[in-house]
């Protein structure tokens, strides 16, 4: 639009979007069903939709060119959003939920864990711990996959991470990561304050399971202390660091900060990518074929794959990639603009809630075709087309990127592989799976399955 006097552009006043709701009926569409309420907002409205939530004007971005503004072009003007930034009351200032200065130096003393070195000797611990998995589980006894995968990726991060087994410990640390992640409820989130002393269950529940963590990383800490330090795998990188400017040992407070996000990250969104995809191949078996030809011709002799065998499963990887789009772990992004912008022409008010949906975008038609489907060929050299980068963005993108995302590669193919050539599964009932969009995307209830022994595998 074009000023008729003086031939500048004007910018308009506000972007599209719905109008006047009831106070708090967003807020629980949104609690009620919010993958539904933000696909609606796209569809309705385009690549930026203006509304009002909980008090303050947001907007929903749909479009990779937005999506690259916020995360990588003007990154320094968008922060975390309000629910990270409660986060903080379990997760302190880990990788998270810090931001500038003291993000980049968590970033700089944790990514040694993360350089390709490091990454490829884990590759065997994921293949054995797979291989561990796959040898208690019984034929045609129903159990819920999710879970399983959950506890799998729990062991190889407390193994790889922090040099423990944590088997005895997986279904506590899964219930007390369940009683925390009642702060991704938007009302309980915005009762965060108060949860250090609401006398409800749920509040008790919640300050009983940071009591947990607390004790489990400090104890983890402690005990690597009194033995051996000097490990390269996180734990020992964090408690080997000084400090930039005193020269004296990181404060202990900082090294179960990121401690304890890199094992709550490190292993849920994982699990529910693994989960999800069992459930796609489940229903898609001229794909599952492919899958199991692909992993059998690997190691005839029954050796477990490793690193060296990544390159020989593309379509392995091209199912990851495309559980990932359908269903991504990380479905949504939270920034709060700091300063006044301008986004796709429209005004954005510094203090705007900033919401990017993986979950949004990755459905959009214009970049994938068949959008709804399951198409893993879509993801080979051959068949991609040209889409725009962040059409795609599973692991967030820009300066905050996941600094695991190398290592979440690799374990979901290896896993893939490990499992699916010994088992293949299926539902064992007819009801449809529906999705609790909390932190993460998990299936709601669990994913419950019951594996048949592979012969041929």
């Amino acid at each position: 639009m074009i000023h008729t006097l003086t031939g500048t552009p004007l910018t308009p006043k506000r972007a599209p979007g719905p109008g006047f709701v009831i106070p708090g009926q967003r807020l629980l569409a949104f609690r009620r069903d919010p993958t539904g309420m933000l696909t609606g907002l796209a569809r309705t409205y385009g690549d930026i939709a203006q509304f009002t939530f909980a008090g303050r004007p947001a907007f929903l971005l749909s479009h990779p060119d937005f999506v690259q503004q916020v995360l990588v072009t003007e990154h320094e003007n968008f922060s975390k959003g309000r629910a990270l930034q409660r986060m903080r009351m379990v997760l302190g200032h880990g990788l998270l939920t810090s931001e500038g200065d003291e993000h980049r130096q968590a970033r700089r003393l944790v990514q040694p864990a993360f350089h390709h070195e490091r990454i490829a000797h884990y590759a065997a611990v994921m293949a054995q711990e797979a291989r561990r998995t796959a040898a208690e589980w019984q034929e045609d006894a129903a159990f819920d996959v999710a879970q399983a995968m959950n506890h799998l990726t729990l062991r190889i991060v407390g193994q790889t991470l922090f040099g423990v087994d944590l088997s005895a410990q997986v279904e506590q640390i899964a219930t007390a990561l369940d009683d925390l992640f009642v702060l991704s409820d938007p009302i309980h989130l915005m009762l965060a304050p108060l949860m250090a002393w609401l006398p409800t269950p749920t509040a008790r529940r919640f300050r009983n399971s940071k009591t947990f963590f607390d004790g489990l990383i400090y104890g983890l800490i402690e005990q690597r202390r009194a033995s051996a330090p000097g490990q390269g795998d996180l734990l020992g990188i964090l408690l080997a660091a000084v400090d930039a400017e005193t020269g004296e040992p990181i404060d202990g407070q900082f090294v179960r900060d990121q401690a304890l996000t890199l094992l709550l990250a490190g292993h849920e969104t994982t699990a529910n990518a693994l989960a999800w995809t069992w459930h796609l191949l489940a229903a898609h078996p001229e794909a599952e074929a492919r899958l199991h030809a692909e992993v059998d011709q690997l190691s005839p002799g029954g050796e477990l794959p490793g690193v060296a065998d990544l390159g020989r499963l593309p379509f392995t990887r091209a199912v990851l990639s495309e559980s990932l789009r359908l269903f991504p772990p990380a479905w949504v992004i939270g920034r709060s603009a700091i300063k006044d912008c301008v986004i796709g022409g429209y005004p954005v008010p510094a203090g705007s809630m900033i919401i990017l949906s993986q979950w949004v975008t990755h459905r959009d038609r214009r970049y994938f075709a068949w959008a709804e489907e399951f198409r893993p060929e879509r993801w080979l050299a051959d068949s991609r087309n040209d889409r725009p980068k962040f059409a795609f963005f599973p692991f967030g993108g820009g300066p905050r990127v996941c600094i695991g995302a190398q290592f979440a590669w690799m374990e979901g193919v290896l896993l893939l592989a490990t499992l699916a050539r010994s088992w293949y599964f299926r539902p064992v009932n007819s009801q449809p799976v529906s999705m609790d969009p909390r932190v993460t995307l998990r299936p709601k209830g669990g994913l419950w399955m019951a594996g048949t022994r592979r012969t041929g595998g």
